[in-house]
């Protein structure tokens, strides 16, 4: 069995959905969430399914947190909201396993800042047609990593950054389990 390490800093609504898709699997579970806010409200959810939490902050070494992923014994790593740089440290000791999802269809609304509403605002602020997700390997950057899917969905004429962010969660909770399912089977 393989244990995965979400990283989340908010609601929690995408760990939400990898919990439930791995509770009906044998061949992964959720090990550990690391939180950098202790008011996000992914850390109830965890409680609620009997997951440890860990919060870091950036007082914690970048050898913190390789101990601490070593010690869940860490095999795969979803970035799922998570508002913060991994350590390219880190990302060179999980090459290739760890994966992000972006509210917007990269290279456009992607980097530092870009994140939630403040995509859905830019994508329309842009008089975009279509947005999406990505789903992305992780590397030393914010969002450059290559990319393993998009899926995409309309922008309507109506749209507020709100109407969007409903049918772009509609789409991350589809396609971030199947992505993980792909990639640890595989």
């Amino acid at each position: 069995m393989k244990n995965i390490t979400i990283f989340a800093s908010g609601n929690g609504t995408n760990a939400q959905a990898i919990i439930d898709h791995l509770a009906q699997q044998a061949y992964a579970r959720v090990a550990l969430i690391v939180v950098n806010k202790p008011e996000a409200y992914v850390i109830q959810r965890a409680k609620k399914h009997n997951i440890p939490v860990e919060l870091i902050s950036r007082k914690n070494s970048t050898a913190e947190l390789l101990e601490l992923l070593a010690r869940y014994a860490t095999d795969f790593i979803v970035l799922a909201g998570y508002l913060a740089l991994i350590p390219s440290q880190v990302v060179a000791t999980y090459s290739h396993r760890i994966i992000n999802l972006h509210p917007a269809l990269l290279p456009k609304f992607g980097g530092k800042g870009m994140f939630g509403e403040h995509v859905h605002t830019a994508v329309l602020a842009a008089h975009e047609k279509v947005s999406g997700i990505t789903i992305h390997y992780v590397d030393e950057q914010y969002d450059t990593g290559f990319p393993i899917l998009q899926a995409s969905c309309p922008v309507n004429p109506k749209d507020t950054p709100q109407t969007l962010a409903e049918r772009i969660h509609l789409l991350e909770h589809r396609y971030l389990p199947f992505v993980l399912n792909l990639l640890l089977n595989s």
